[in-house]
């Protein structure tokens, strides 16, 4: 993976810092008188209400740091492929209204028409293939492309 801007990476550091300085300030934040005789019968009671009180700052620390890495702007990739293949440009029209549901072949009309879309689009490893879907309007499901995965997943 990769980052387009890297640079705001960087104040992921500040993160720790903030988190140290709450934390010296919630040490800070109880006042308390030392006797002599008196230590062993204070035992600070830890109920999940102190917990509780914590989670606010933990969700901000974490919408902090996912932010950031927002501004980073991940990238799955940035190569591109330049590919001189010879082929041809394909639109497949595929009906999707209700009489698709009919059970005349198995399990339905409109999966048995998806298995054959797949089944073609597979075969066309060259050709630029795009998918208009049909049930009174039509609908552009994928331009043209030679990314047949994507297309297949839009089936």
């Amino acid at each position: 993976m990769n980052f387009a801007d890297p640079g705001f990476l960087y104040l992921l550091l500040l993160v720790p810092a903030i988190v140290a300085f709450y934390i010296l300030k919630q040490q800070k934040a109880f006042a308390s008188i030392r006797m002599p005789g008196l230590e062993p019968l204070h035992v600070p009671v830890k109920t999940f209400r102190n917990y509780l009180r914590h989670i606010l700052f933990a969700l901000r620390m974490i919408a902090i740091s996912l932010l950031i890495i927002v501004l980073a702007r991940p990238q799955s990739t940035d190569r591109f492929q330049d590919v001189s293949t010879e082929g041809i440009d394909i639109i497949l029209a595929l009906d999707i209204s209700g009489s698709m549901l009919a059970r005349d072949f198995r399990p339905n009309r409109l999966e048995a028409s998806k298995n054959v879309a797949t089944e073609f689009i597979s075969g066309r490893p060259y050709d630029r293939i795009g998918l208009v879907v049909f049930s009174g309007e039509t609908f552009t499901q994928c331009p043209l492309t030679t990314d047949h995965a994507v297309l297949i997943n839009l089936l």
